[in-house]
């Protein structure tokens, strides 16, 4: 019966003709935001949801029948390089990690290429939108510009963009000395702390300063200045200061997050911590500012030496036990796919399940202030769904098939046709 859905679901494609009206049957529908639905079906009317329950009219509308599967929202990978990286070791095929130290005024959105390989295998695991980030932790700038939530699928960039300057991302000055290379010679000692602590200093220094001619400008611009020049720079903080934007403050380590948390409460923005490796004593200080905090990788060995084993798996409900709002990114492009395990390995190790699950629909929605359009499956939400055989955060559930804004999406791509292709091998 299950193989009989299968081709009845993928036989769905065929009617793009029809629009993106439809009703999914007899389905176990999993809202995420309320009790499951046994025997229930999905009302999707231009790319909208329209019904959910157990009797559901539908009338004129192409029916999938979805007797033995299963509906889930689809997933959101809060932290990704997704469309703007290809091959990280060809720099030409990268648009991340500008050069300048300050960078507000850059847009992640416009640099996505909607032709990346990335984004359909990342999409066929049922990932339907993902935040893409202009930098990672690796690079050298301070404020490296906003980043955007995406649709994973468009012809354009602007087709797939849900929210332009989601988030201002930061990478919070470290403390911490740079690690030694594996390439360096046994016993080579890196900078003293006097050394790194004065390089830290100094950015903390510019980048107070920086925030502070951000707010000179936009007294001037509110004022009507005579002679003020246009600025890109320090108008897009405009947005930040007035906490219409939060800021993505990337700090791994608790004495980093410690000294986000005193200069957001400091400088009075919005933040959301992201890249959180460990928590420490600073559960109670999070919860109590009101901080949601976007997870890096469980699926990754420890921060320190002496961590146990466990550290990352763990992590994720320390967090949840501090009271603590949680989504997941994986911080990177090539394995963006990985989101559902990060969060089925945080489950694993004492995340509930249902929180799991949310971490990687509703609260990322919460978090980037777009829960009233996606994240659940309800009324008036888009059509952002996916089909499969079982649990989405198992490794061998098959994500069966995939809508976006109601639409059917194409689950072909690269790791499907090498697979192919060498199957066939003689």
């Amino acid at each position: 019966m299950k193989r009989l859905a299968a081709v009845l679901i993928c036989c769905g494609v065929g009617y793009a003709a029809d629009g993106n009206s439809f009703v999914i049957e007899h389905a176990t529908i999993h809202p995420v935001s309320g009790a499951d639905i046994v025997n229930g079906s999905v009302l999707v009317k231009d790319g909208k949801i329209a019904a959910v329950g157990t009797k559901v009219a539908a009338k004129g509308v192409r029916v999938v029948e979805g007797k033995g599967l299963h509906v889930y929202p689809g997933m959101i990978n809060s932290a990704t390089e997704l469309g703007l990286s290809e091959i990280s070791a060809i720099r030409e095929t990268n648009d991340t990690n500008e050069l300048g130290e300050f960078d507000p005024q850059l847009k992640a959105e416009v640099a996505v290429n909607p032709a990346s390989e990335h984004i359909p295998v990342t999409r066929a695991n049922g990932i339907t939108a993902a935040m893409t980030l202009p930098s990672t932790e690796g690079g050298q700038g301070i404020v490296t510009g906003q980043a955007a939530l995406i649709h994973l699928d468009g012809w354009t960039w602007a087709e797939m963009t849900v929210m332009s300057g989601a988030a201002m991302e930061m990478l919070f000055p470290s403390l911490e000395a740079p690690r030694r290379s594996f390439l360096a010679p046994p016993g080579a000692a890196g900078p003293p702390f006097r050394e790194v602590k004065k390089a830290y200093d100094e950015k903390m220094r510019r980048l107070r300063e920086f925030f502070e001619e951000a707010r000179r400008y936009r007294a001037a611009k509110e004022g009507n200045e005579a002679g003020l020049k246009r600025d890109l720079r320090l108008e897009a903080m405009i947005p930040v200061l007035e906490g219409k934007m939060p800021v993505m403050v990337v700090a791994p380590r608790e004495r980093e997050m410690k000294a986000a948390l005193d200069f957001a409460k400091e400088q009075k923005v919005r933040m959301v911590l992201a890249g959180c490796r460990e928590l420490g004593k600073l559960g109670p200080e999070i919860k109590a500012a009101g901080v949601p905090v976007i997870l890096g990788p469980t699926l990754a060995t420890p921060l320190e030496q002496d961590m146990p084993y466990d550290h990352a798996y763990a992590l994720p409900e320390e967090f949840h036990k501090a009271g603590i709002e949680i989504a997941f990114g994986t911080f990177d492009v090539q394995f963006a796919r990985n989101l559902p395990y990060e969060a089925s390995m945080a489950a694993a190790f004492g995340l509930p399940k249902d929180e799991a699950l949310k971490s990687v629909t509703l609260n990322a929605a919460k978090i980037w202030g777009v829960a009233d359009r996606m994240g659940s499956i309800e009324v008036g939400k888009a059509a952002d769904l996916m089909v499969t055989d079982g649990d989405p955060l198992e490794t061998r559930t098959a994500v069966l098939q995939v809508y976006i804004d109601g639409r059917p999406v194409d689950l072909n791509n690269r790791h499907k046709r090498l697979y192919e292709e060498y199957m066939k091998r003689p």
